[in-house]
């Protein structure tokens, strides 16, 4: 196979309209040239990273209508909206399966071409961290205050499941699956460099693992401990086995 000139037509001038209206030539000048890379899991690397920051720049932009639309209680479009921002979320954690056919050599050549960069410095994540937590006052402020109602309420007390808890389920999804990705990063920087090893930092990245457990909604999470504490409290958490009976 001529190698050459597959890679002449892999970066070919834009030329037809489905070429320019994407502006495919500029997309694919953003990889290293292919004569430059460290070796060849390289382009993968800046692909799938590349990859990452259109998703989380598509779903920062996403999230700025969800804020609007719970502002207006226009509940259907926040569902909506969140459902394509859950979709978002898996697909940005499923391709970092990609990144483990890497083996540890060669991320240790790729990793010499990062100098002192870190995940923690993507944009794309570092906008999601200050934006998400605006959800929640805006749903406070309209599903709660607006219509006197409490996290406990929605979910126990005044259990309809109705608006309020529909957004309120779409809201805490959301935070699980941005969880998992988190986790999901960790095994693989587990699976790269090692749990111990020091970051480009010089931090060791055991401390990433504060970051995954980190939770945008507390209070959606917390509202089912109180509701299963009460209810053990009710019951009693430890009760006879059900193949347990008197004789008769």
């Amino acid at each position: 196979m001529d190698r050459e000139k597959y890679y002449a037509l892999m970066q070919a001038p834009e030329a037809l309209d489905y070429e320019l209206y994407l502006k495919t030539g500029s997309l694919l000048a953003c990889q290293k040239p292919f004569d430059e890379l460290c070796n060849r899991d390289e382009l993968q690397f800046q692909v799938v990273h590349q990859v990452e920051e259109l998703w989380m720049k598509l779903m920062a932009y996403t999230l700025l209508d969800v804020d609007d639309y719970l502002k207006a209680g226009e509940t259907h479009r926040v569902v909506t909206l969140l459902g394509r921002c859950h979709r978002i979320m898996r697909l940005m954690t499923d391709q970092l399966d990609l990144l483990e056919t890497m083996s540890p050599k060669e991320y240790q050549e790729i990793r010499l071409q990062l100098g002192n960069g870190s995940g923690q410095e993507s944009p794309g994540f570092r906008i999601l961290l200050k934006l998400v937590p605006e959800l929640w006052r805006s749903f406070e402020q309209r599903y709660l205050v607006a219509e006197g109602r409490t996290v406990r309420s929605i979910y126990d007390e005044d259990y309809r499941h109705d608006a309020a808890y529909a957004v309120a389920e779409a809201l805490i999804e959301f935070d699980e699956l941005f969880g998992k990705f988190r986790w999901h990063h960790l095994f693989l920087i587990h699976r790269s460099i090692g749990m111990g090893a020091a970051s480009l930092k010089g931090r060791s990245v055991d401390l990433l693992q504060a970051g995954a457990k980190h939770r945008f909604f507390p209070e959606l999470w917390d509202v089912r401990v109180a509701m299963t504490d009460d209810w053990g409290g009710q019951y009693g958490r430890v009760r006879d086995s059900i193949g347990h009976s008197e004789a008769p």
